[in-house]
Formats: C-alpha cells, sequence, structure tokens
C-alpha cells in the first residue's frame, strides 16, 4: 500500500478521503454500490490494495480499489507517449535584402520551403539600411514575390509589415491534403 495521503494532482488516497460515503469499485473493475469509507478502506486493505478517489465530486464520489504506485507509473507512461507524438513548432528566421540577388533568393527559398515542410513557420525580414526606407514600396514587392514562390508549401500567416528598419512576413505551413 502507497504511504502517500495527497499528492500534487490533489487525487486523494487511503486514509485522506474524507467523504462519510464513496461509490466503490473494486480492484476487479466491478462496481460494488455505494459503501461507507471505513468498509472501503477495509476493503482495500483486505486486497493489500490502495483506495483512490477517482472522482471527488461531493454529491457522488468515486473511489476505487487499486495499486497506487502502479497507477501513477501508467500514468507517466501516457503522458510521456503523447508528449513524443506532439511535433513542437519552431519559428525560424530567413533575412532578405532590397538587393539581393536572384539565386541568393533561390537559396532563401529552397531554405524557406525546408523549414516549411518540415512544419516550422518562418519568419522573412528584410532590413533597409540607409536611403532604403525611402524604398519600402520595392520591400512590399520584394516580400509579395517571395510569398508567391512559396505558396505550395506555406501560407501567409501575417502579410508584410513595417517595423521601425524591418518589414517582416510570415509564413506558415500549408495543410496537408
Amino acid at each position: 500500500m502507497a504511504t502517500i495521503a495527497k499528492t500534487n494532482d490533489t487525487q486523494m488516497i487511503n486514509g485522506a478521503i474524507t467523504f462519510p460515503q464513496v461509490r466503490l469499485i473494486d480492484a476487479e473493475g466491478q462496481m460494488v454500490g455505494v459503501v461507507s469509507i471505513e468498509e472501503a478502506l477495509k476493503s482495500a486493505e483486505e486486497a493489500e490494495l490502495d483506495l483512490v478517489c477517482i472522482s471527488p465530486n461531493p454529491d457522488n464520489p468515486v473511489c476505487r480499489v487499486m495499486d497506487y504506485n502502479k497507477f501513477l507509473f501508467e500514468k507517466g507512461k501516457r503522458e510521456k507517449e503523447a508528449k513524443k507524438k506532439q511535433k513542437e513548432t519552431e519559428l525560424k528566421e530567413v533575412g532578405l535584402k532590397l538587393t539581393t540577388d536572384v539565386h541568393d533568393v533561390d537559396v532563401k527559398r529552397k531554405m524557406v520551403i525546408r523549414f516549411l515542410s518540415s512544419g516550422d513557420r518562418v519568419k522573412v525580414n528584410i532590413r533597409f539600411r540607409g536611403r532604403e526606407m525611402a524604398f519600402q514600396d520595392k520591400g512590399y514587392e520584394v516580400m509579395t514575390s517571395f510569398a508567391e514562390s512559396v505558396t505550395e508549401y506555406g501560407t501567409v500567416d501575417r502579410p508584410p509589415k513595417i517595423e521601425g528598419r524591418n518589414m517582416v512576413m510570415y509564413l506558415t505551413p500549408a495543410k496537408k491534403k
């Protein structure tokens, strides 16, 4: 039997259960019915297992006779497996300039396609230096042509926008069919 009275999950076990009567489920998963807490604790002690409060609803508390340490282990395993299956998206950044040559833009485009294919968001950035601030409309043209070149792999999440001396656009991966 576990010696833990109350865990950080606010799961009550054994002596920490304060309800006068509980709905009891035995170790095999069979519904026993509504019994007093003393009778439920005695049943758990006879089976050399723990009494765990599964549903602490004051109107209808449900307790189950089980091995609490095994329950925690299985729960941790399930959570770890679920976390493993999740894809964590990252934000990748690619920088362009107004004067970036065609070949260099193609290299950046291939990089962005690789990022979008692996499921990451991409931040496309143009930094305006010196007198380039007077040619912001050229920056919009560069951004829209770049976005059009990767439309089959991703969509524009946030259109180009000036932020200080930078123009920023966000791309997200295209939905897979």
